[in-house]
């Protein structure tokens, strides 16, 4: 059993002077710890990127506004007959220690207690209500912090809030796009990246979806799937409900389950995982998660490099899979199933084309914070396809008392170029954005208005 997040690297370390980044206020002795692929092609071309160096080298806490970290408090809606599961807690672990990690480092937190303790994750979070970001701004934030599930009518697309104030996070309408995975798989297939083959399956035809009972194997093949394959809902969280299925009946079986589980809201039943559900082919081979960041300005390699076009950290592997698919963070640690790949594997051409991919991906999508995309090899030895974008990656990370066990994808992920967890989080905290430039905002009746 690791005994605390560094472990992780203690078979492969860099030190400080062959390292290809350092953070200026850097932590000797956590990053020299630290796995360090210097294969990253960031690191080696930044001109590829648009870098270009920043006069101004210097971090400071002074740079950023006072900043209130949002989690979630309310419930997805219905869309399309899909509620998005909640996560218990609403991500207020990951938001304290995203706020205990920036306080830490001299970054200004709002909090909604005077002297937040670090074991309580309540002390350092705000509710995603209009009642908490009013909470929040009342106490003199500039910046909101988004460790949540945002939707069209979520109130930070309606409230009305002041010019200087800031988001980290993407927007609401665009976060609710795309965490329908059917749809942000068909337009990376439109756009001619390598996705898995799917069709929709329900209890009825509704939405081009197969009838679940009327399913046959020469269906699937028809639309180039094979068994085993993959039900998952399009609306998911983590791995829930997500099944590798080895026959027809099996299928059934579980498409079932997920279909008649469920809930009344509002008088009508909707199922908990929606319907339809997707049926995807299984890829058999390596899996891998890959975190794109925007363009922005960055501290890497002793400098700071303003990049023009999105960009990835290392790639990190994932293994010890459970029936074929990856188990969810809060069940499996994902330091226990994953690790950035070594600096030999990272020459193989198949790495970097699945890294350009993904960065192509977020250049589709124009997320204006960090994105995980999930991929995996079609077959052992062949090139990775894409089958999963997280709108919201895990930003959970070590530093509070008694959670030195608890990262996250993106966290080991970071450490590849030297990264610590605060220095992911105020490279984060950097690309934050006026609130005022939302394109759509909602008035309470859910009604579109210009702004």
């Amino acid at each position: 059993m690791l005994k605390n997040l560094s472990n992780i690297y203690k078979y492969r370390r860099a030190t400080r002077p062959y390292a290809p980044y350092m953070p200026i206020n850097y932590n000797v002795n956590y990053v020299s710890r630290c796995e360090i692929s210097t294969g990253i092609r960031l690191n080696n071309d930044y001109n590829y990127y648009g870098g270009r160096k920043d006069d101004n080298d210097s971090v400071s806490s002074s740079e950023f506004t006072p900043t209130a970290i949002l989690y979630q408090a309310l419930q997805p809606p219905v869309i399309d007959g899909i509620r998005k599961p909640m996560k218990p807690g609403g991500y207020s672990d990951s938001g304290a220690d995203i706020g205990y990690a920036l306080k830490s480092n001299s970054i200004p937190i709002i909090t909604p207690v005077d002297k937040p303790r670090p074991t309580i994750n309540m002390d350092w979070v705000f509710p995603d209500t209009e009642e908490g970001i009013n909470a929040a701004l009342a106490k003199g934030a500039k910046t909101l912090w988004a460790n949540t599930i945002l939707f069209d009518v979520h109130p930070l697309n309606y409230m009305k809030l002041g010019e200087d104030i800031k988001l980290v996070g993407h927007p609401p309408s665009k976060v609710q796009k795309f965490d329908n995975k059917w749809i942000a798989n068909e337009l990376m297939r439109s756009r001619g990246l390598l996705v898995p083959h799917a069709i929709l399956i329900g209890n009825t035809t509704h939405n081009g979806a197969y009838e679940l009972n009327s399913l046959t194997l020469d269906t699937l093949y028809k639309n180039n799937i094979r068994l085993p394959a993959v039900v998952k809902p399009i609306r998911g969280r983590g791995s829930q409900g997500v099944k590798k299925v080895n026959t027809m009946e099996q299928l059934k079986e579980h498409a079932k389950n997920l279909l008649t589980s469920g809930a009344v809201i509002d008088g009508q039943r909707y199922s908990e995982y929606g319907d339809p559900l997707i049926l995807e082919q299984y890829l058999e081979g390596e899996e891998i998660t890959v975190t794109v960041m925007p363009p922005g300005k960055y501290d890497i390699n002793f400098k700071s490099i303003n990049l023009d076009k999105y960009w990835h950290l290392p790639i990190v592997k994932r293994f010890n899979h459970h029936d074929g698919i990856a188990p969810y963070s809060g069940v499996v640690a994902v330091m226990e199933n994953s690790t950035l790949l070594n600096d030999e594997e990272i020459k193989d051409p198949t790495y970097q084309q699945v890294a350009r991919d993904c960065e192509q991906a977020a250049q589709i999508i124009k997320p204006l914070a960090p994105i995980r995309l999930d991929c995996r090899r079609i077959a052992s030895g062949k090139q990775f396809a894409l089958f999963d974008l997280n709108m919201k990656p895990n930003m959970t990370g070590p530093g509070r008392p008694g959670r030195n066990m608890h990262s996250s994808l993106s966290c080991i992920s970071a450490c590849g170029i030297g990264w610590t967890y605060p220095d992911l989080l105020r490279a984060m905290l950097r690309q934050d954005w006026p609130i005022k430039n939302l394109s759509k905002r909602f008035n309470m009746a859910g009604a579109i208005c210009n702004i």
